[in-house]
């Protein structure tokens, strides 16, 4: 009888052995599983136009990568879908504009986007593929303009550098075509993106800076353009833009670092030479 006590016992022991064992393993592999979840790599999907900001994004992917982040370009064509898209959480930030242009934005769209930094700075240049000189510009010629309130007043700032048109007193970047008190030229008003490929047709065009390098141009070939170290290089200086709240996120904190790398800065200053001009 003792035996069989005995039998029973170091059975008993056995069994609960075992099951603390598989105790054991259960949470040491949920420690692994929740080790491994805390090192997934996290994902960032940001918009750019393509060109500069897609391909600066693109230097920034390695240096993001090294911090456990991917980071997702998305490209768009135009100014308004990049702020959409953040806006209704499609992105998680964007970089292709310039603050007077977000807070332009905002007021018409009643959105509630900001920014963490201003990046780069893109002068705004009147080119030409017919006219070699300011002063060949005749009486009537049409020249385009974008048809953006922010930009808009930007460029007939520019064509008032060249001497061809006069605006209002005092209206500065603020301008609408309603300003124009004297003019040589005639403006046309056209979606930013629009105007390198409708340059054909035009006396000439101010373009966006990233619009011009994506067409072709380069600053040395625009008849007039802004002055790099003007009040316009900070008032124009392209950001990163984020959903209010999103500033304090650590991945956009990475991804702010790494656009303000010394990377970043060579790449900017080797590829555009000129045309775009590193803020950091």
């Amino acid at each position: 009888m003792k035996k069989k006590l005995v039998l029973v016992l170091a059975c008993l022991l056995s069994l609960s052995l075992v099951i603390a064992g598989c105790g054991a393993k259960k949470e040491e592999t949920a420690a692994k599983q929740d080790a491994a979840q805390g090192n997934k790599e996290k994902t960032l999907v940001v918009g750019a136009t393509p060109v500069p900001h897609a391909e600066i994004l693109k230097v920034v992917q390695p240096i993001l990568a090294k911090e456990g982040i991917k980071l997702e370009i998305k490209e768009f064509q135009d100014y308004v879908q990049p702020n959409m898209a953040l806006n209704d959480k499609s992105l998680d930030a964007n970089y292709f504009q310039h603050l007077p242009y977000l807070e332009q934005f905002n007021k018409d769209k009643g959105t509630d986007l900001t920014y963490t930094a201003k990046i780069h700075f893109e002068p705004m240049g009147l080119y030409s593929k017919k006219i070699k000189s300011v002063s060949e510009f005749k009486a009537g010629d049409k020249i385009g303009i974008p048809n953006d309130p922010t930009n808009g007043g930007r460029a007939l700032v520019v064509l008032e550098k060249a001497g061809l048109l006069k605006l209002k007193d005092g209206v500065g970047i603020k301008a609408t075509v309603r300003d124009i008190v004297e003019k040589k030229v005639d403006v046309v008003e056209l979606e930013a993106a629009q105007l390198p490929r409708s340059i054909d047709d035009l006396a000439g065009a101010v373009i966006n800076g990233n619009f011009a390098t994506q067409a072709g141009f380069t600053p040395s070939q625009a008849l007039v353009a802004e002055d790099a170290k003007s009040e316009a290089a900070d008032t124009y200086g392209n950001i990163l833009a984020v959903r209010k709240g999103d500033e304090n996120r650590d991945e956009i904190k990475k991804l702010t670092e790494a656009l303000k790398s010394p990377e970043v800065k060579k790449f900017i200053e080797e590829k555009y030479k000129g045309a775009v001009i590193p803020l950091f």
